[in-house]
């Protein structure tokens, strides 16, 4: 490659993620969740990311597969930077240019690109959840006040289909006027963007947009805090507003569409996931349901909101293994959840649900905390 070339390409990746605006202060590293059990220096990479002879050799370090893209960097620094985007980007030479990736990291973009997911899951069998339920089916050009977008992991992981089932259960009981997309759905592409496979990212942000475009809605209802993020951020050309369901279940609550009338005699401690809270500031909502439940405790862990403690589901992780044999951030999660006498470890995200369940298990904590998803744990206490 010439001189001339390698400079152009190195100027438009300075610009790209405003590498020059660095003021090299730490703030990143220093907040980032993960340099307590990884080699991952996020301050280091931007600043070795000037150099053109650098590039290829930084994206083949295995710490930019630590970055769980919690936004914690973002968070704190001062001039207003993403460093986490460099990492996407030194991930994007590794997955684009030199085509060198784990068979994970491989095999889940190859079947996000031929199913529509990265599960391995076929498209057609997308909806078999809805298998016995009164689901309503929305149509292309229809009007429809609230269009459902489910997720991946929701759609096809038994261990949290019971976020979408109850989530039927609850807006038939509001009369709320509702439809899913169905066998049509595709990845929302959030976890093909951590992976590094820009391109495959603007294909899937152009046809995820024309499809979504078809629908006459008011808003676009997500299940996960990953799709809701990467549609409110990424999207641009999206006409509907994104919201989060708790964000339409507080509503409910405040305009008595939904009412609890049972009981739940349980000590909660809620988790923050990093693409609702720290990512788009949505921290009221879920501790709002929480609290109107009738005989439930809530207790706060000490790091909460924008200081929550990530759980390293983010980022791609969950196709990608760590190096590290230090203690888990999730395992980290689940004892300061015991530490609190807490019986409920509750979470508003599929992600943070799959993680935080090992971790639990992994600190034999079984016998006194369980982790519950915000959908699991008030599908049955309303009228």
């Amino acid at each position: 490659m010439n001189t001339e070339l390698m400079n152009e390409e190195l100027q438009d990746f300075i610009r790209k993620y405003d590498l020059y605006g660095c003021i090299q202060c730490g703030r990143c590293t220093g907040g980032c969740p993960v340099t307590v059990r990884t080699n991952l220096n996020v301050r280091r990479f931007v600043y070795n990311s000037l150099d053109q002879s650098m590039l290829d050799d930084l994206a083949k370090l295995p710490e930019i597969w630590d970055c769980t893209a919690c936004n914690t960097c973002a968070v704190r620094c001062p001039k207003g930077l993403k460093p986490v985007e460099v990492l996407m980007g030194l991930r994007n030479i590794l997955v684009v240019e030199q085509g060198t990736v784990q068979p994970t990291v491989r095999d889940a973009l190859e079947s996000v690109f031929l199913e529509g997911n990265p599960w391995s899951k076929p498209r057609k069998t997308r909806s078999d959840w809805m298998e016995g339920l009164d689901v309503r089916i929305a149509e292309p050009g229809e009007k429809v006040e609230n269009l459902i977008f489910v997720c991946c992991t929701v759609a096809y992981d038994p261990r949290v289909q019971i976020l979408a089932k109850n989530l039927v259960g609850l807006l038939n009981k509001a009369g709320v006027d509702y439809g899913f997309i169905g066998e049509s759905e595709a990845c929302c592409a959030s976890e093909v963007h951590h992976l590094g496979e820009a391109d495959l990212f603007a294909e899937m942000v152009e046809g995820n947009t024309e499809l979504l475009n078809e629908y006459d809605a008011g808003r676009i209802v997500t299940i996960s805090p990953h799709c809701f993020s990467t549609f409110k951020n990424q999207y641009p050309a999206l006409k509907a507003r994104v919201i989060h369901y708790t964000q339409l279940i507080a509503e409910l609550l405040a305009s008595k569409k939904l009412n609890f009338s049972k009981e739940f005699p349980e000590k909660i401690v809620f988790h923050d996931p990093c693409f609702l809270g720290k990512q788009n500031g949505v921290f009221n909502e879920p501790r709002t349901i929480l609290g109107q439940i009738p005989g439930a405790e809530v207790v706060e862990f000490e790091r909460r909101r924008e200081r929550s403690l990530c759980c390293e589901g983010g980022g791609g992780k969950m196709w990608v293994e760590s190096e590290s044999k230090k203690e888990r951030l999730a395992e980290t999660r689940a004892r300061d959840a015991g530490a609190l006498g807490a019986s409920i470890l509750a979470v508003a995200c599929p992600f943070c649900v799959l993680t935080l369940d090992d971790a639990i298990k992994a600190k034999g904590l079984e016998e006194q905390l369980r982790v519950a998803e915000i959908l699991e744990i008030i599908g049955g206490l309303v009228e």
